[in-house]
């Protein structure tokens, strides 16, 4: 089985890594009165969504100049569709949610980027903000939704299919024994 190559599942899970600290910091802000707390954590939230844009960005164009591995031959076309359709809207989405709230800091202020450097910002506009208010809001749903329904997918191939795939996202595993050495093979299908 072809994996993806070595940056391509670096990018992967960092992107999935900044996405398990993007997500708590902002519920953990809005625990927060207005004040130094809060805007401290939102910070990191604000901070944590511009990574993901730029490794979006990053993984997009290594993407664009380094083809994926072919799909694995135990999965049926409409299976396949799916995958792919569920990794275009996590890019897109993972796009657009980083732009929205730019669009929500930025409106009338520059924006931090980990108290390092200040991003610009722009000239205030109420409507602006607010409509980037409302699709920040309704995204995050469609965020929750695609990774439940990727990690979902995952399990199913490691558990239940036990056919590998999560292998072509992982370095190769190697083992020495008293056989040689060599990749481990996949465990048996269960049920199919």
């Amino acid at each position: 089985m072809q994996r993806y190559n070595g940056l391509a599942q670096a990018l992967h899970w960092i992107t999935a890594a900044a996405l398990c600290f993007l997500l708590p910091f902002v519920w953990v802000a809005e625990n927060f009165p207005p004040g130094e707390v809060r805007t401290f954590w939102y910070l990191l939230h604000e901070s944590m969504g511009i990574s993901v844009f730029l490794l979006v960005l990053l993984r997009l164009t290594w993407r664009w100049r380094h083809a994926a591995p072919p799909h694995h031959p135990g999965v049926s076309r409409v299976q396949n569709a799916f995958a792919s359709v569920n990794h275009a809207l996590l890019y897109a989405v993972l796009l657009v949610m980083p732009v929205t709230g730019y669009l929500m800091a930025g409106n009338g202020q520059g924006v931090p980027f980990f108290r390092v450097v200040t991003l610009p910002g722009f000239a205030r506009n109420d409507a602006l903000g607010v409509a980037a208010n409302t699709i920040h809001v309704w995204g995050q749903f469609a965020v929750y939704t695609l990774i439940i329904l990727h990690v979902a997918a995952t399990v199913w191939h490691v558990a239940v299919r036990r056919d590998g795939l999560l292998d072509r996202m992982l370095p190769e595993q190697r083992f020495q024994g008293g056989h040689g050495q060599g990749a481990l093979p996949p465990g048996p299908p269960l049920g199919g």
